[in-house]
């Protein structure tokens, strides 16, 4: 364990991933086809997952993609503070550390060092992009919730959130919107 969970512990409870999706469960590459679409409405609602919650966790290509730019983006951007100020856990069996501020590296046992923070009182662990990771904690039953951002285009390829052959997983809708620009937002509860 190579971070300091002791400044996490009174803070952490359930797990929930929000994604830009498009129409037809592309998940992949969301910066080439989602901007059309994007209203300050979508970043808000982005911004507000973050906030109430203690900690940002990431998948490796996630937080590699992030840390190129939000660090150094204009510090008067709401979605940049939001994303700098909060602490970041990032999953990598790969990378021996990780730089950008207020970030730490989960390796090793994974799915179990994440299975133990989520014991932890306090509040929510917020997830953006990562596909991959999520996928590996629907599996694991650690996933609470999925927040899906789903913009009005059919991509036509890229990599889906659900790939053909997976195992059932039963999805409770607790709430809808429907934003600016054709984008609803869908939140699910992850059943168990």
């Amino acid at each position: 364990m190579t971070y300091p969970i002791h400044s996490l512990e009174a803070n952490l409870k359930k797990i929930s991933a929000g994604l830009l999706m498009s129409l037809d469960g592309v998940i992949e590459a969301p910066d080439q086809w989602q901007m059309p679409y994007y209203s300050d409405e979508v970043g808000e609602t982005i911004i507000a997952q973050l906030a109430k919650s203690s900690a940002l966790l990431l998948g490796r290509k996630t937080y590699q993609e992030f840390a190129g730019y939000w660090p150094n983006a204009d510090s008067s951007d709401r979605m940049a503070g939001a994303l700098n100020g909060i602490p970041k856990l990032v999953v990598s069996n790969t990378l021996d550390t990780v730089e950008w501020q207020n970030s730490s590296l989960i390796t090793g046992n994974v799915m179990e060092e994440i299975a133990r923070i989520k014991q932890l009182p306090g509040n929510d662990i917020s997830m953006s992009g990562s596909g991959t990771l999520i996928k590996s904690l629907l599996l694991a039953g650690l996933l609470d919730e999925l927040q899906l951002l789903v913009q009005p285009i059919v991509v036509g390829h890229g990599s889906h959130l659900f790939e053909n052959g997976g195992d059932h997983q039963p999805l409770t809708l607790v709430d809808s919107k429907t934003l600016p620009k054709g984008v609803i937002h869908l939140t699910y509860q992850v059943e168990k």
